[in-house]
């Protein structure tokens, strides 16, 4: 069962709260409240209709962030002692730094363990356990602005090694955000992975996978145009965007509201202006792109632009794809442009028929 052969998300959260076995291992609830997952058949509980999330896998709701329920343990359903003994093993201390040596110490091949988690859950056990390590690190600094206590919660040797981390993430390190700065970054949790947004009061400034490439260099660009004015926090655009995304990955959006502050030269943003006009579920070329902002000679400068947007899924630049109709390359992945193209065309589909 794949992500969009689900059923509709009433139908899941009736499923929910009836706690219908017949979903165990197909389907698991992701609180948006706790950032907690959970099987359908969990006895904790059962929380409101709009903060549920549903996915297809647990390795999708780890990719979005979440952390596994400690009453309904979601992870321990594989039948595999191997998997079964690590997830375990995490279990016991999320925190622990684990490399291919601490397999190979418990008795494992570290490329037998590397395919049994992909078949189970779509990553490897060292891309698992870094993902608990790095949310906890940064919701840790969010919520008490101490290296020391981020560096302790998300496992890391030592201060300097947590804030080379943070640094390769966001672009600056800890010590250079600003307690109660006007620009503030923050961590949202969706369906396609983890997103880092940065919002004043007014407007969405950057919205980027947390595994994207550019991000760190598109932050410290923020943080030097700032003058140094960003740090931590979770403005109102930022709130709202983590619900509005949250609605358009389930189907029940198909407009963002939020106000953008997107930057850029008055050529980029005479692109990104063309990239919003693109109809939801439709795509087009570079050349189109180029043509339509009348200047059909500037193809390569319209790519250009399209990659430096920084407001990714609002300003939709995985609608453009190359002349011959395959998708091109694309910050956040393809798997993540094939399936945003996806959802969008499902819109439209509903669209038509309503």
């Amino acid at each position: 069962m794949s992500l969009f052969d689900l059923p509709d998300p009433d139908t899941l959260y009736a499923a929910l709260c009836a706690k219908d076995p017949a979903y165990d291992g197909r389907a698991f609830v992701a609180v948006r409240t706790t950032g907690i997952f959970c099987r359908f058949t969990c006895p904790a509980r059962k929380p409101l209709r709009r903060n549920c999330s549903f996915y297809d896998s647990a390795g999708a709701c780890l990719e979005a962030g979440c952390r596994p329920c400690k009453r309904c343990h979601p992870l321990n359903q594989s039948g595999d002692p191997l998997v079964d003994d690590l997830l375990a093993a995490l279990d016991r201390n999320p925190a622990y730094r684990w490399r291919e040596a601490d397999l190979v110490a418990r008795g494992h091949d570290p490329s037998t363990v590397r395919r049994a988690f992909k078949r189970h859950f779509g990553m490897s056990f060292l891309d698992m356990a870094r993902l608990r390590r790095l949310r906890d690190g940064f919701s840790a600094l969010s919520e008490t602005g101490s290296v020391t206590e981020a560096q302790l919660e998300a496992g890391f040797e030592s201060p300097s090694a947590f804030r080379d981390s943070f640094a390769r993430l966001m672009g600056v390190a800890p010590g250079q955000l600003k307690p109660g700065a006007r620009l503030q970054a923050n961590w949202i949790d969706t369906r396609l992975g983890p997103m880092i947004a940065v919002s004043d009061e007014r407007a969405l400034y950057l919205l980027e996978f947390a595994d994207r490439k550019a991000l760190p260099a598109e932050l410290k660009a923020l943080w030097r145009d700032a003058k140094g004015d960003l740090g931590l926090g979770r403005p109102a655009p930022t709130e709202e965007i983590a619900r509005q995304l949250a609605e358009f990955l389930d189907g029940n959006r198909s407009v963002f509201t939020v106000p953008l502050a997107p930057g850029g030269t008055p050529f980029q943003r005479r692109v990104w202006q063309a990239l919003q006009r693109i109809p939801a579920g439709q795509t087009c070329s570079y050349s189109d792109l180029a043509q339509e902002i009348g200047r059909p000679e500037a193809t390569r400068a319209v790519a250009r632009a399209n990659g430096a947007n920084r407001i990714a899924i609002l300003i939709p630049c995985h609608r453009v794809i190359g002349a011959d109709g395959s998708l091109t390359g694309y910050g956040g992945g393809l798997w993540r442009k094939r399936r945003l193209i996806e959802v969008e065309r499902s819109h439209a589909v509903l669209a038509d028929t309503a």
